[in-house]
């Protein structure tokens, strides 16, 4: 259990704070104090203090970047979140057209989904429910153009389609196989078939979603 703050400490706490928040990088040293009507001694031992008790953590001495701890002493959810840019739709059924189009942005916790240029998929279909992916969630995926046997894939088809689909390689063809019995299985020349990427996760609902 981190250490109480006192009332002041924790006016300079709950300003930087909202400050990460609203602006996404954290005020200098000068607007806090300007702001909270402080000295810039004031200010710089307060910070001093907020890291010691484990509220923040600074990078490097000079470092203007100031990260807000949870109680844990893990970043604060706010400064984990990441936009994911969320691209075109994609079918679990039969393959649409993958239009390469942005609509909108997810926010998605970096602690969860630590990789880099990660993009998200809107889902259409119900040929993926029994692996837990429904009609209209958002796939979290991975950039891959490679995959393992029964890895969850992003696959384009003939350059132009996509398809959310359990993937597996056979001696001369690869299998798209669906986890919804009431669809069948496709089989596809190799030259037909590009990997875009794997799904790292699902998100249902609306939460985090930037349009």
């Amino acid at each position: 259990m981190r250490v109480k703050l006192t009332q002041n400490q924790q006016k300079v706490f709950n300003f930087l704070k909202q400050e990460i928040k609203e602006h996404g990088t954290s005020p200098s040293l000068r607007t806090i104090a300007a702001e909270l009507a402080i000295s810039h001694a004031a200010v710089s031992q307060t910070l001093k203090t907020l890291e010691n008790k484990e509220y923040l953590k600074r990078e490097g001495r000079y470092s203007r970047t100031i990260h807000i701890l949870d109680d844990s002493g893990d970043l604060h959810l706010a400064q984990r979140q990441k936009k994911v840019p969320i691209i075109g739709h994609i079918t679990a059924g039969l393959p649409m057209y993958a239009q390469q189009e942005w609509e909108g942005h997810l926010l998605v916790d970096a602690k969860i989904y630590p990789g880099q240029n990660l993009f998200a998929l809107k889902i259409q279909g119900t040929s993926m429910k029994n692996a837990g992916i429904l009609d209209q969630d958002l796939a979290i995926c991975e950039p891959r153009q490679y995959a393992r046997n029964k890895e969850i894939v992003v696959a384009l088809i003939h350059h132009e389609e996509a398809t959310v689909k359990r993937f597996f390689l056979h001696p001369d063809f690869i299998e798209l196989r669906p986890e919804n019995p009431d669809f069948r299985s496709q089989k596809y020349e190799f030259d037909d078939v590009l990997i875009q990427g794997k799904v790292i996760g699902i998100i249902r609902g609306p939460q985090g979603l930037e349009v």
